[in-house]
């Protein structure tokens, strides 16, 4: 329909994205898992390709028009074009808008675009080319590495606790289930006040729905007397409480 309509095809992908990705359909966790690794490969063959049509001494005559361009980027087109386009979002906090704006070109979406004007021979194309790849190099390197050095200074960094995977239970939720499954393996101890699953000192709204043992899987009941080196699946609507009862019990959390 776009290409009848004579419209924008990457436009139109993209929002069409957008509507899929914000539906509900079957198995939606599932594709989306696959799209994403499909992504990442055709991202890698991508930039496998780009890196075929850039010749090195190509670049050595624009570093300083492109450190002069880059450098207007960086500290000021985009800054004045992200606080322009968030003028209608009032309650957006200007540190929030700067971390916006320090985001940068890094990706390959304006090599690509720059790929264009090669295609069709339009004059000075390479030239076009190459300081637009210069361009987006300058701000993969300096934005992209400093993000988190800016995310601090800033004062939005956060580390959540998070709880250790042992990624035994292949298991994925849907995204309307707000409860979170984390899985632990017991050790003795954990066991030591008491091994059958009601001694365990979890907390309200916390519930053991699956243990592992060896290579056996079953379902437990508050009288299952548990073994050390079983691995049990919990799910949970209380994360915060859950691990500050890991913490007691001994089970590692890690920060992101």
């Amino acid at each position: 329909a776009t290409y009848f309509l004579k419209g924008n095809g990457f436009l139109a992908v993209y929002v069409g994205g957008l509507v899929i990705g914000n539906s509900k359909f079957v198995h939606k966790r599932s594709c989306l898992n696959f799209f994403d690794g499909l992504a990442w490969m055709f991202q890698l063959i991508m930039f496998l390709t780009l890196g075929l049509l850039v010749n090195p001494h190509e670049l050595v005559p624009i570093i300083i028009p492109g450190l002069a361009i880059s450098f207007l980027m960086i500290f000021f087109s985009r800054p004045l074009t992200v606080f322009l386009c968030l003028l209608p979002f009032r309650k957006m906090h200007c540190r929030d808008k700067v971390y916006v704006s320090w985001v940068g070109l890094r990706g390959a979406v304006p090599i690509i675009f720059a790929i264009i004007p090669l295609y069709h021979d339009v004059p000075h194309a390479r030239i076009i080319f190459n300081i637009v790849f210069f361009c987006t190099l300058v701000s993969l390197l300096v934005q992209g590495t400093s993000l988190p050095l800016v995310a601090r200074w800033l004062k939005l960094s956060e580390k959540p606790r998070q709880l250790k995977k042992l990624e035994d239970f292949d298991i994925d939720l849907s995204n309307d289930i707000k409860s979170v499954t984390t899985e632990i393996e017991l050790t003795s101890d954990m066991l030591a006040k008491g091994n059958r699953l009601m001694d365990l000192p979890f907390p309200g709204n916390t519930l053991v729905v699956l243990i592992k043992r060896g290579e056996n899987y079953f379902v437990p009941t508050g009288k299952t007397v548990l073994k050390d080196k079983d691995k049990i699946l919990i799910i949970t609507d209380n994360q915060e409480a859950l691990m500050e009862t890991y913490e007691k019990l001994g089970v590692e959390i890690e920060n992101a």
